[in-house]
């Protein structure tokens, strides 16, 4: 290729971009504002609260875990400004520019009449009437339109506001928590309050694994983070030497014992210093004899009679 038509057609090009440039009708820069926070993590740590006393006495308890993360809270204001243009089309110039002339006349009267008027004509008038009548001529531009007017960002500005550190104690809801005695190693879940209810005669280690430990370890991981914590418990000797004969005393077979034995059933988990336990057998009883009004009324009396416990049928009307 020559150098002339190379020269042509640089100049082509130029002169090609230069009316495409001029095409766009550049309008008001618009504004938007809106506030976003950042969350920084600081700290983030589990926390296993085995309860009170530390040494387990009773067969039951209920271990709280939580999770505790510490945030750095920044709070920005951020303003984004568009460059706001009418995209040309070039249809439009057979209306835009008979319309311009118009209106371009229109505003030259108008301003005329506004020197007499001693100025109290609106600007809209004087000066909106001739600014659109110049660009309805041009045609090489479109005049403003609001309803056509596109827009490219243009700018992002951040302003800090405030900066403050917050913290969060969140129960460790329906999470799993591992308990080990030893070598043996089981996973357990929280409720949704994020509370262990423990009971070591419902397992999930049986009594000889409870009868070798003499502490039980509780350990709690997030996978996100491997964040962890851990917590120890101890089982008083008492305890443990307890815990085979009150499962037998619990589930062993109701079915094909008298009322003399269910009573002393009852007793004896009383006497073991499982009280809560002993209610619990009690009330099972009572609901098992609800069909049976003369059983459930022998049983209720030899309670009161051999054991010394008044009960009574939760269900009845009575």
């Amino acid at each position: 290729m020559s150098p002339l038509s190379t020269t042509r057609l640089k100049v082509a090009a130029l002169c090609g971009s230069l009316v495409l440039g001029g095409c766009a009708n550049q309008m008001s820069q618009r504004s938007e504002h809106e506030e976003r926070v950042e969350r920084k993590l600081l700290d983030h740590s589990l926390q296993i609260e085995v309860g009170e006393p530390a040494v387990m006495q009773l067969p039951q308890r209920r271990i709280r875990v939580l999770e505790q993360k510490t945030f750095e809270v920044t709070e920005f204001e951020v303003t984004r400004r568009y460059d706001r243009y009418t995209p040309y089309q070039a249809w439009r110039e057979l209306y835009e520019v008979p319309a311009g002339m118009v209106t371009f006349v229109a505003g030259v009267g108008a301003n005329v009449v506004n020197v007499f008027a001693l100025g109290n004509l609106p600007e809209s008038v004087t000066h909106g009437w001739i600014s659109y009548g110049i660009d309805g001529m041009n045609p090489f531009m479109n005049v403003q339109s609001n309803g056509r007017a596109e827009q490219n960002l243009a700018g992002i500005v951040e302003q800090q506001r405030n900066k403050h550190t917050e913290y969060s104690s969140l129960p460790w809801a329906e999470r799993p928590v591992q308990l080990s005695t030893g070598k043996d190693t089981q996973d357990l879940l929280t409720d949704r309050h994020g509370v262990l209810r423990l009971n070591l005669l419902e397992g999930p280690f049986d009594d000889e694994a409870l009868k070798r430990a003499s502490h039980l370890q509780l350990r709690v991981t997030d996978p996100q983070d491997n964040t962890r914590g851990e917590a120890s418990l101890a089982l008083s000797p008492t305890l443990r030497s307890k815990l085979g004969e009150a499962h037998a005393l619990i589930y062993n077979d109701l079915e094909g014992e008298d009322v003399q034995h269910w009573v002393h059933r009852v007793k004896r988990l009383s006497d073991l210093g499982m009280e809560e336990e002993a209610s619990e057998l009690e009330q099972s009883l009572i609901e098992l004899t609800r069909n049976d009004p003369e059983l459930q009324k022998e049983f209720l009396h030899r309670l009161l009679t051999d054991a010394g416990r008044l009960a009574a049928d939760p269900g009845s009307s009575n």
